[in-house]
């Protein structure tokens, strides 16, 4: 996935801009939905959250279509089976158990869902022919949207372990003539690499501390070896300490924009108010985060 030029050669018309953050609690969705909120065009907004996904409460989208979300799993006729237990040694991640035969006792085959990635490998080879694949549901997918902004978010099903084959379905929905802002997981593991992945820009959400700092080295790491181009955002930037700053300026990581702590951010988050909306001077520093990314895509893509 890449920007579209415009026709007339005056330069790209959309970005995928996802925004990440390697640790909980950084302010990645208050980045994100101000961000939506801060933009005049059309913008479609992925929640890839899909664990606990939150955008919704401050963009309030008026939810127009949802539908379910399937991954497809094994189901074995036994009356077929001959417990050779070929579907147990190609399955890497040891969703399937055979029981093999005895003297005395019949075969079985204990087909686990939960730990299924749908890769389709025991149905494919399995020597009797006796493995199809069915759907099971894993979560929900919900579109909507409020005023320019159009919204798509996944619900994942509780006790489901697997978040990316719901992050790909999110992802489906991309439209390629929009500017597309992704609010990603935090972390630096497979649901934050399924939901980054494609992105012109990565926003890596941080705060001056400690345990913010020792997270972002990893999301900086992560970034570099997928090739992605990101800037960081330092929120709360004036609590903690200055170790952030020192770390991005040794590292060449240009700091895009800072958010002071405020009482006043704080309590409008916790109504579900986004700060661009709380406070409309801030929509100025957006429109500026937005216009720098704009300019490193550019330049990125006149190589």
């Amino acid at each position: 996935m890449s920007g579209v030029r415009r026709p007339d050669g005056q330069g790209i018309i959309n970005m995928i801009i996802s925004v990440a953050s390697g640790k909980g609690g950084t302010g990645k969705t208050t980045v994100s939905t101000s961000l939506a909120f801060s933009l005049t065009g059309e913008v479609q907004f992925l929640d890839c959250d899909v664990e606990e996904p939150n955008a919704h409460i401050f963009i309030k989208p008026a939810v127009k279509k949802t539908e379910s979300v399937h991954i497809l799993v094994p189901e074995v006729d036994e009356t077929n089976c001959v417990f050779c237990g070929k579907c147990q040694r190609v399955c890497a991640y040891n969703a399937i158990a055979v029981i093999p035969s005895g003297t005395k006792t019949t075969g079985k085959v204990l087909v686990f869902p939960e730990l299924c990635h749908a890769c389709g490998a025991c149905s494919y080879l399995c020597p009797q022919k006796c493995i199809k694949e069915v759907k099971r549901e894993i979560g929900v997918l919900e579109e909507g949207d409020n005023a320019n902004i159009r919204f798509i978010h996944g619900r994942l099903n509780i006790g489901e372990a697997m978040a990316p084959p719901l992050i790909r379905a999110v992802k489906k929905r991309i439209d390629n003539t929009e500017t597309v802002i992704i609010d990603a997981p935090p972390g630096t593991s497979c649901p934050v690499i399924s939901s980054i992945q494609g992105s012109d820009f990565c926003i890596l959400v941080t705060e001056p501390t400690p345990f913010g700092l020792n997270d972002l080295i990893l999301a900086v790491e992560v970034l570099r070896k997928m090739g992605i181009p990101f800037g960081v955002v330092v929120n709360r930037s004036d609590l903690g300490n200055d170790e952030t700053d020192t770390y991005c300026k040794k590292e060449n990581v240009p700091i895009m924009m800072r958010i002071p702590f405020r009482k006043e951010i704080a309590e409008a988050y916790s109504r579900g108010v986004p700060v661009a909306e709380a406070f409309p001077e801030y929509k100025k520093e957006f429109r500026d985060l937005f216009g720098k990314i704009k300019k490193i895509i550019q330049k990125g893509r006149d190589k």
